[in-house]
């Protein structure tokens, strides 16, 4: 699907620029919906299968946690697949209240948590030893160590994440730097063995983003902050917001920006048979 852009004449003014910016400052919404941007924001899909996996790995699983959840809307995407006992995690509180409301009639528990990649040793997550089976993560942090200490032996760990350079123009045009560079799939698997996982499989992807102006850009901010400086706002940045613009929609340029995945699909090994009750009671059997 091509970006839709409208055609004028006479080219806008700096006010009129401007004034359609600031009318895309509607703060951060709700859940994790990016449907308003359709039309104006298209980028490049992946080569694998995200939902696939998460289906193979739910089958036949009886415990199951997904980490930032943020609304609940694409948990319920495998909601035949569920098992009874799920729960989900997420960071940002207005998501929490919306992921309570949207998940409670199927009897998903939802905790107010996130991983602090700053703190160490990491933040503990509110779940005992081996309280998992099945563990899902789509795009938010979190520390092997603790994964695997809440999966069970055998259990899995899948998870797609954001390269930490991404929108790299973006963030030169804004003079920020990345916040997170370190995040990218060469560290994250190399993390996983450390904390005594098996990689099953793992890949990369290299695409981008493409929008049809400057205001559908500052659209998708509102849904990312963090990939944004702390005190943006079109006005705080409007000169270089104008200069991004004339680089690229008023030279007849497309405004893109580079789009980072990774994915990892992590099994905790197998642990040897336990010889008696209080050893099956441990996290390792």
């Amino acid at each position: 699907m091509d970006v839709q852009r409208r055609d004028q004449a006479e080219p806008p003014t700096r006010d009129a620029l401007l004034t359609a910016w600031r009318a895309e400052e509607r703060g951060q919404p709700e859940g994790w919906d990016f449907s308003a941007l359709e039309g104006r924001m298209v980028e490049d899909p992946v080569p694998w299968d995200l939902d696939r996996t998460y289906r193979e790995v739910l089958t036949g699983t009886r415990t199951a946690l997904d980490l930032g959840t943020g609304g609940g809307e694409h948990l319920l995407r495998f909601d035949g697949h569920l098992p009874d006992d799920t729960f989900a995690a997420e960071g940002w509180a207005p998501n929490v209240a919306v992921a309570r409301r949207l998940l409670a009639p199927h009897s998903i528990e939802v905790v107010h948590w996130a991983h602090d990649r700053d703190r160490e040793p990491p933040t503990p997550m509110p779940f005992p030893d081996a309280r998992f089976e099945v563990v899902l993560s789509r795009h938010e942090a979190y520390d092997a160590r603790e994964i695997y200490r809440v999966l069970r032996s055998g259990g899995h760990f899948v998870t797609q994440q954001v390269g930490g350079s991404e929108l790299g123009e973006i963030h030169r045009a804004l003079g920020l730097l990345p916040r997170y560079p370190e995040i990218d799939l060469a560290r994250l698997a190399q993390e996983a063995a450390q904390a005594g996982f098996e990689v099953l499989d793992a890949d990369e992807h290299v695409g981008f983003y493409r929008f049809a102006d400057v205001a559908a850009l500052i659209a998708y901010l509102q849904r990312v902050p963090w990939d944004a400086p702390d005190d943006f706002s079109v006005d705080e940045y409007a000169d270089e917001l104008l200069a991004l613009h004339d680089d690229t929609i008023g030279a007849g340029r497309p405004l893109q920006a580079t789009k980072i995945r990774f994915w990892l699909h992590l099994r905790k090994p197998e642990a040897p048979s336990c010889p008696d009750e209080a050893s099956r009671r441990m996290a390792a059997c």
